[in-house]
């Protein structure tokens, strides 16, 4: 953020890096983990945080308001014995359970965050940040359709991502590949573009790539998406997500 703090949405696989380059900045932590929900490909990235293990780390969780319930689980069960080796309580860093989002949104220094259920199995919640730097839109494992729960309709999005400068939006599947899975609670190409083209968002990045799609196969369909735009006569400035990118507003 713009103020200097640092937020983390979900524990995915990438904490870990990020983690140890959060060490090597400065050795006190302040950081606020924004949880859009408690599937496993979102939290299995905690356990290996380094912040975690040291005592000057103070850890804020909030979003999904089950979102500490997940994490903590990684370490310990009541259906299982021996999933990890240490106790959530042995971790030396301070961490803080809040539930700010659950009113729908927060404030953080000069900036506010809002949030927005998503289309998803077990449900889950998708995040904008407002600040005079710009806005940012983040919604993963979201199923874009046109009669979805109540307030994620393809509508509800449209109007919830109008406004943004960047969009990161769940784009797993092709649009051939949509048909055989729905329902899983993730997003095609057509489906993206089309809210991209009506919200009028100006910046485009595609996530939550598909486990056996190759990079050669996300460059295409980020093409896919420019064609779509060219075609409708909009523009938009679309790439696919890569571990290590930094965008600014």
């Amino acid at each position: 953020m713009s103020s200097g703090r640092t937020v983390i949405i979900d524990a995915g696989t990438g904490m870990r890096t990020l983690g140890d380059e959060l060490i090597r900045r400065r050795p006190e932590q302040n950081i606020l983990l924004l949880m859009t929900h408690i599937h496993w490909d979102h939290l299995l990235g905690f356990p290996f945080f380094g912040p975690l293990f040291r005592e000057n780390c103070h850890l804020t969780v909030d979003g999904y308001p089950r979102g500490i319930e997940g994490l903590k689980r990684i370490f310990s069960s009541n259906y299982i014995d021996g999933t990890w080796p240490i106790r959530f309580e042995d971790l030396k860093a301070r961490i803080e359970v809040t539930h700010e989002m659950r009113k729908g949104h927060m404030r953080l220094d000069e900036a506010v965050v809002r949030s927005h259920k998503l289309q998803h199995p077990q449900g889950g919640m998708g995040f904008k940040f407002e600040e005079s730097s710009g806005t940012f839109i983040f919604l993963t494992d979201n199923e874009l359709l046109e009669h979805a729960w109540t307030g994620t309709s393809f509508r509800d999005f449209v109007d919830f991502c109008r406004g943004a400068d960047l969009l990161v939006h769940d784009c797993q599947y092709r649009a051939e590949e949509a048909a055989m899975r729905l329902g899983w609670g993730h997003s095609n190409v057509a489906a993206v573009t089309r809210l991209a083209i009506e919200a009028e968002v100006p910046r485009l990045l595609l996530f939550h790539h598909d486990p056996w799609r190759t990079d050669e196969e996300v460059t295409a369909m980020a093409e896919s998406c420019r064609q779509i735009f060219a075609e409708a006569g909009a523009t938009c400035e679309v790439e696919g997500a890569r571990e290590g990118v930094t965008l600014s507003l």
